[in-house]
């Protein structure tokens, strides 16, 4: 079951903010993280957000994906109160927007064929104009193994996509989101056959620690590659990008250091023509952290 953890931040001035953490998977752990935290936070000016984000990054000697969902949930309850502090959108201290609208895609989920086809047609008509989290090798349990060979996880992806082209018409972006199921060379092949259908992007086509290895992908590959869910810091995205790994990087705030660390990676991401398109299949305030600041940010 989807639950989400969410931290307060009160101040003795009765303002308060909010924040949430996005370690999905180890989401326990990072709300003891955030205790651990609180600690440290007792007493300070909570407007001194930098600060604060450099002295809980650095204080202990290990850092981790839960340990980063609990800085990011602090940081964006932060940000939270400085707005309300000031009377203002968290974008407008973010240097204000860039953007009157924020473009979002929708989850086009299905556990069969006909099933993703029919979701793909039902996000169209609530006005979407691109589909994501699109999986052309279905949604299927974690607890199922998963057997195709090669050959028949080509074909299969080709016709998937192919049905849903031409379900949708040519005006809708499919953003395929592929859970690194391929190895590098598989990858490549299919980018190859997909291209007659033009998807905005390739999300995560392999597993995403080996950099080099994305950018050998990013290529070969001419379909754009979309990555960075996993990545939790400035460090892993400039190892990214400089590898030529990634056409649109999708940190997630609540995971990836939060409103602070993200515009950072983003002014990075910027510098190399990469786009960003912040991921967040999360709960509110991570929903409300992401349009700030996708408002602000050009790229």
């Amino acid at each position: 079951a989807n639950h989400s953890v969410f931290c307060r931040i009160e101040t003795d001035e009765g303002i308060s903010g909010l924040g949430e953490s996005g370690t999905w998977g180890f989401l326990e752990a990072s709300a003891r993280a955030i205790l651990v935290m609180k600690e440290y936070l007792v007493g300070r000016d909570p407007l001194n957000i930098e600060h604060h984000w450099q002295y809980l990054y650095r204080f202990s000697h290990f850092r981790g994906a839960a340990v980063m969902g609990a800085l990011s949930a602090i940081d964006i309850a932060l940000w939270d109160l400085a707005g309300k502090y000031y009377h203002v959108p968290v974008y407008r201290l973010l240097g204000g927007k860039c953007r009157e609208q924020v473009r979002v895609y929708n989850h086009t989920a299905g556990r069969t064929e006909e099933e993703l086809i029919e979701n793909a047609k039902k996000g169209v008509e609530e006005g979407y104009t691109a589909l994501g989290h699109l999986n052309p090798y279905l949604d299927e349990p974690r607890t199922q193994p998963y057997g195709d060979g090669n050959t028949a996880m080509l074909y299969k992806a080709e016709r998937r996509i192919a049905r849903i082209r031409e379900a949708v018409g040519e005006e809708i972006d499919l953003c395929l989101e592929l859970h690194r199921r391929l190895e590098p060379g598989l990858a490549v092949q299919l980018s190859a056959r997909l291209e007659p259908y033009n998807p905005m992007f390739l999300e995560d086509p392999i597993r995403p620690d080996n950099f080099d290895a994305m950018g050998e992908v990013a290529r070969k590959c001419r379909i754009p590659i979309a990555t960075g869910e996993r990545l939790y810091s400035r460090w892993d995205f400039k190892r990214l990008l400089h590898a030529g790994g990634v056409d649109i990087i999708q940190p997630d705030l609540s995971h990836a250091g939060g409103i602070t660390e993200v515009k950072k990676i983003a002014s990075m991401a910027e510098a190399y023509d990469v786009a960003l398109a912040p991921h967040c299949p999360l709960g509110p305030i991570a929903l409300a952290a992401c349009l700030n600041m996708d408002a602000t940010c050009y790229n």
